[in-house]
């Protein structure tokens, strides 16, 4: 009797949570998915990967913005994506009802793991928690999997803005997503 062996993996452990702090190497760990992610053209709005510490005040900036919340990917302990949760300022009185996702990504070692529809949900949880009746997401048109779990996930596209990104010379449409909270 032939037996076959089949190499064992261990399983891949994920996690999505809101960050407050950097603690370990979280702040490497995010900078490098960033760079990942840039590389691979998911860079929001960045084309080229900036300097390490420019990656480094912008994420510290971040968690000092008291607008943003900041959800983080984890992919067996390591920090892999983010979504950030951008409320409006305290000026726009009549748009304190929507809030937007932004800088959401998953590095792309990372993916398939469904730490992007996780972060999304995060997201979308928040704003129900806090009150918000309108959750926004924009999505380079080139993005079909964005595309994709935006769709999945009950928002609907509202709008297509042309010339979204300039990237090479080439102008790239983007789409903008909207998921009504209080319907």
């Amino acid at each position: 009797m032939n037996k076959t062996r089949t190499k064992q993996y261990p399983a891949a452990v994920t996690e999505t949570q809101e960050l407050k702090t950097f603690q370990g190497s979280d702040l490497e760990d995010l900078c490098n998915a960033t760079i990942e992610a840039i590389v691979d053209g998911e860079g929001f709005s960045w084309i080229k990967p900036p300097s390490m510490s420019a990656l480094q005040a912008y994420w510290r900036g971040v968690l000092l913005i008291p607008e943003r919340t900041l959800f983080v990917a984890r992919l067996s302990g390591e920090l892999v994506g983010t979504a950030q949760l951008i409320r409006p300022p305290s000026n726009n009185e009549t748009g304190a009802f929507s809030v937007e996702v932004g800088t959401f990504f998953v590095a792309p070692w990372a993916r398939g793991h469904g730490l992007a529809r996780s972060l999304l949900a995060d997201a979308e949880a928040r704003a129900r928690q806090d009150g918000f009746k309108s959750l926004e997401v924009n999505v380079r048109a080139d993005r079909e999997a964005a595309m994709s779990l935006a769709e999945g996930s009950g928002f609907t596209r509202w709008a297509t803005k042309e010339r979204y990104a300039l990237i090479d010379g080439t102008y790239l449409p983007g789409h903008f997503y909207v998921k009504y909270l209080d319907q």
